[in-house]
């Protein structure tokens, strides 16, 4: 795996892409580990830098984490590698985001069903129809969000606090939440993005305000512990967040930090939105406590700062909502709300 800079012709770069160069096919990431100050590409030849890229957070965001596990599956396919032990290396390099494991799975099926001689190129086809679909849902969930958003609070001039990053950075379209608020943007509906910093990696900082400031949205960085003031104050309209897991219930785990938003969102009387595809809903995942929730290393927290020598530090990368503090959830088939396992299931189909 290697890298470097890009810049195309349109002004922005895509997080993933397939690429097919005479030495032979490569998956390209944007490394969103450098960014805003760089915007650098990751050339992946095969599984094993992949799962470096996804474990370090180079790509992430679970719909382009499910592109990842597709995409990843046709490199080995096309390349001759053992797809059998990609899959397993691809499904598990994050445990909590369920679209990893789905998109390895559409693509290992497509691969299993073609004839020897079709198989790699079977398998990317579906790699790219994933891609296609996820696309789709993006603009679906940003026409039903909107529409929310004009039910929970009507008069326009949205004031939307967001956490983490859920725009085109974790999609193969304009992304979940963010996708939603730069629709509200579009049509000038946007009043104020209130941005989370999302410590201790500071997706919010670092990845939401590049995507905002590229976008033009009027937004403004704040500590996730500045988070109560504002809704003391009155400043906050709706709270509007992406998923990295749903259970049947409706439980849902998305970045740490999110939590406390809902629970300051119904002390306030504040909707608290989730907005994901219906790939990040996991019917095989009974309820919020049985979500896997992934512990990353303590010198995330550390070396932040940095803390004295020999510090420990709690690092869950994700916290898990319960669905009676989720106003609604906004899938690209659908609103549920109020959230409950039988309404989940049918927006599921």
């Amino acid at each position: 795996m290697g890298d470097h800079f890009t810049q195309p012709e349109n002004d922005t770069i895509p997080p993933l892409r397939w690429e097919s160069p005479p030495e032979g096919p490569v998956l390209v990431l944007l490394d969103q580990t450098r960014l805003p100050q760089e915007e650098v590409e990751l050339v992946c030849t095969d599984v094993q830098g992949l799962v470096a890229a996804i474990r370090s957070l180079a790509v992430r965001g679970a719909p382009l984490l499910g592109l990842a596990g597709a995409y990843g599956i046709a490199l080995a396919a096309a390349r001759g590698y053992d797809v059998e032990d990609a899959a397993e290396l691809l499904a598990h390099a994050r445990p909590t985001a369920v679209n990893l494991e789905y998109g390895v799975r559409r693509a290992l099926e497509a691969f299993r069903s073609a004839a020897p001689e079709q198989a790699a190129a079977a398998t990317l086809a579906e790699a790219r129809a994933v891609h296609a679909e996820d696309a789709a849902a993006s603009t679906a969930m940003a026409e039903h969000g909107g529409r929310l958003l004009a039910e929970v609070a009507p008069g326009g001039g949205y004031r939307i606090l967001t956490h983490c990053n859920t725009g085109a950075l974790v999609s193969g379209g304009e992304g979940t939440a963010l996708g939603v608020v730069l629709a509200a943007h579009r049509a000038g509906e946007l009043r104020r993005l209130w941005v989370d910093e999302t410590r201790p990696l500071l997706q919010g900082a670092r990845l939401t305000a590049y995507e905002a400031a590229r976008a033009g949205m009027p937004y403004t960085l704040l500590a996730d512990n500045a988070a109560g003031s504002l809704f003391t104050a009155g400043e906050v309209d709706a709270v509007l967040v992406g998923a990295d897991r749903i259970a049947a219930d409706g439980a849902t785990a998305n970045k740490v930090g999110s939590y406390p938003l809902a629970v300051l969102a119904r002390y306030h009387h504040v909707p608290f939105i989730v907005v994901a595809p219906t790939t990040t809903v996991d019917l095989r995942t009974p309820d919020g406590a049985s979500i896997e929730v992934e512990q990353r290393t303590g010198s995330e927290v550390t070396d932040l700062a940095p803390s004295p020598l020999g510090t420990q530090a709690y690092n869950p990368a994700f916290d898990v909502t319960p669905p009676e503090l989720i106003t609604a959830i906004v899938t690209e088939n659908g609103v549920v709300s109020p959230v409950t396992a039988e309404r989940l299931a049918a927006v599921c189909g």
